[in-house]
């Protein structure tokens, strides 16, 4: 299913001077092309520029998706043909890094399934809130012979821990909201009806503070924390060189004989299907 490219699939609402809310809107799948990129790139150019900002909540207008994979259906030269972003990174490990340096605070709120991307810009933000009843977290990429570009090798081991961080790549699961937040992969977990009305007051609280002594303590906590830009570009240069792999290639095709990309169970539990796969040396392209 092609996206309307007339129709924008990222919104910038102020909510006040000091609250803002990006909105990821390009139903059904919410999926992720070079369009997307390109508009989330101006938004958070817009952002950084408003020295009024303070904080800044990313959510979904797409029921049951956060942010989705990018879309395998898409010419991917018009992705990495974007110039790079200010940071010399590709355009989007550079937005996902922008967001972390940012001066005002980023906060994710996922309430449907942040798969590949949507992980990633999760892990991105200062703080992340999930749906206890309708989250899922997922770092899908291993389970198709691909591998992730948005940067949770660099970021997962520093928020979980190298074990866990290496079950959630490695295994391609699916994790739900409750286990996410059990795992530290995101801040906490609410029941549905509670995570807006929290996440609310939240941003109403840090928007009424100052924007120097906001700005600074997440200068010093990056410091003392943040992967270096270096490890970031090697997850994109893997990525790009993981999606033109014969092995990598079949697996796609299979799944997209099975629904990818369409609306439906697959896309619903892309972390189980990614598990009924077999082996890549299975996957013969007569097969696929």
């Amino acid at each position: 299913m092609q996206p309307d490219s007339n129709r924008p699939q990222a919104r910038l609402i102020r909510r006040t001077a000091a609250h803002c809310r990006v909105v990821f809107d390009n139903p059904p799948l919410n999926l992720m092309g070079a369009q997307f990129v390109i508009e989330i790139g101006k938004i958070i150019s817009a952002l950084e520029a408003d020295d009024a900002v303070k904080v800044v909540v990313f959510e979904s207008a797409v029921d049951g998706f956060f942010l989705n994979h990018s879309d395998f259906l898409a010419n991917f030269k018009e992705l990495t043909d974007l110039p790079q972003g200010p940071t010399g990174l590709e355009a989007w490990p550079d937005i996902l890094v922008r967001i972390t340096r940012a001066p005002f605070v980023s906060i994710a709120v996922v309430r449907g399934r942040a798969t590949g991307n949507g992980s990633e810009i999760a892990l991105a933000c200062d703080m992340s809130f999930a749906s206890r009843e309708k989250a899922i977290l997922s770092q899908w990429e291993v389970g198709a012979g691909l591998v992730a570009g948005g940067g949770p090798m660099a970021r997962l081991p520093r928020l979980i821990g190298r074990a866990r961080a290496l079950e959630v790549l490695l295994s391609a699961c699916d994790i739900p909201g409750d286990l996410a937040e059990a795992y530290g992969y995101v801040n906490r977990s609410f029941p549905d009806e509670e995570l807006a009305p929290f996440v609310d007051a939240l941003t109403d609280r840090i928007a009424s503070f100052d924007k120097w002594a906001i700005a600074n303590t997440k200068r010093l906590v990056n410091a003392a924390c943040l992967p270096a830009d270096v490890e970031i570009a090697a997850g994109w240069q893997t990525c790009m060189t993981s999606i033109q792999r014969p092995a990598a290639q079949r697996r796609i095709r299979k799944l997209m004989d099975y629904g990818f990309q369409e609306p439906g169970p697959l896309e619903t539990a892309l972390g189980h299907a990614v598990g009924q796969l077999g082996d890549a040396a299975e996957l013969t392209p007569d097969a696929a």
